[in-house]
């Protein structure tokens, strides 16, 4: 399981095989409670230079960019080293970010975009079609982007009500970009089990999220 390295000094690595138990600090969110709750943490990462904030940003990104980035062809060791490039990026830039110019989501999935694309101009690969730039305005990419960031929250307040066992598998097989058999290594579930709990949880979701429409 990737996680946190808590040195993000330059040149450190923001991934680690294991994190070390320790207490979660909650960052300070004393700011517009129009924003979103990633974009408070942006805010305290940029503003204090809040680790736990920053914490909580990884933990929310890292499996998003992560499957951003593979299913936009990098094998999974490459997306890894980008995601650890881009969180690094955001740690460093941080004071760049203006919530008034862009939703926090679209900045960092801007980062990571950019940071692809240069890795496969540099290897020489034909671009995807999934980072060709395209013909929408930035007006509508923001409507986009702002879209998503509400159905991203719909999604987060759905999965806290399922049970904790069903969010678990869902999290692992969909955020984390796990499959079945690599789920089972992690947890030792009989692949049956597995199946049942992703069937249920899924069935379950769809039943929260129509409910938050």
């Amino acid at each position: 399981m990737l996680t946190l390295n808590e040195d993000i000094s330059p040149g450190a690595r923001v991934w680690r095989g294991q994190a070390e138990s320790e207490q979660d600090v909650e960052p300070d969110t004393k700011t517009d409670p129009a924003y979103s709750e990633q974009t408070l943490w942006m805010l305290a990462i940029r503003d204090q230079r809040d680790k736990a904030a920053f914490k909580r940003l990884f933990d929310y990104y890292g499996p998003r960019l992560k499957g951003f980035v593979m299913r936009a062809g990098a094998p999974r060791a490459q997306a890894e080293d980008i995601v650890q490039d881009v969180l690094l990026t955001v740690w460093r830039k941080a004071h760049l970010f203006d919530p008034a110019r862009a939703q926090v989501s679209s900045w960092i999935y801007q980062i990571a975009r950019n940071r692809q694309i240069d890795i496969i101009r540099k290897e020489a690969r034909p671009m995807p079609e999934a980072l060709k730039p395209e013909d929408d305005s930035d007006e509508e990419d923001a409507g986009q982007a702002l879209a998503l960031e509400q159905e991203t929250e719909k999604l987060r307040v759905a999965l806290a009500n399922l049970a904790p066992s069903q969010r678990e598998m869902i999290e692992r097989a969909y955020l984390g970009e796990l499959t079945h058999t690599e789920i089972q290594d992690a947890t030792g579930l009989p692949l049956g089990t597995i199946k049942s709990r992703i069937r249920l949880g899924l069935e379950r979701l769809r039943h929260e999220l129509k409910e938050l429409r």
